[in-house]
């Protein structure tokens, strides 16, 4: 199965959902090579926090494809996890890295992903 970007292809740097408000609380995606990796906008906005410690989720592109697939059809993913508590906030999980996100940041990442924006170059699957 071949999987081809509509509005993005490999980025250099961390970016967001065109949905999100500013970069001020996001789901952040970096690709790099046939990796990618998500991380908590809001980690680096608390003083408590010592850079070099940040939680970073890194996939293969083929994991990361399956899992927008999923996400979409609102189905599970078996590897990179995410649940949604009675409270809003999304837990994204993969091995044992967890970020937790807002329902806001949530719902922004979910309405790009929808839009295309998180999809990578063609990929083999």
């Amino acid at each position: 199965m071949t999987t081809t970007a509509t509005l993005r292809s490999v980025c250099t740097g961390w970016f967001t959902s065109t949905k999100s408000n500013n970069g001020n609380q996001c789901v952040e995606v970096r690709f790099v090579g046939d990796a990618v990796l998500i991380r908590d906008s809001k980690y680096r906005r608390d003083p408590a926090n010592r850079p070099g410690d940040e939680p970073i989720i890194t996939v293969t592109a083929n994991e990361w494809t399956l899992f927008l697939g999923l996400l979409t059809t609102g189905r599970p993913a078996d590897r990179l996890i995410a649940r949604t508590g009675a409270d809003g906030t999304t837990t994204l999980r993969h091995g044992h890295t967890t970020l937790t996100y807002t329902p806001e940041e949530w719902d922004a990442f979910v309405a790009g992903v929808h839009d295309g924006e998180f999809d990578r170059a063609t990929l083999s699957v």
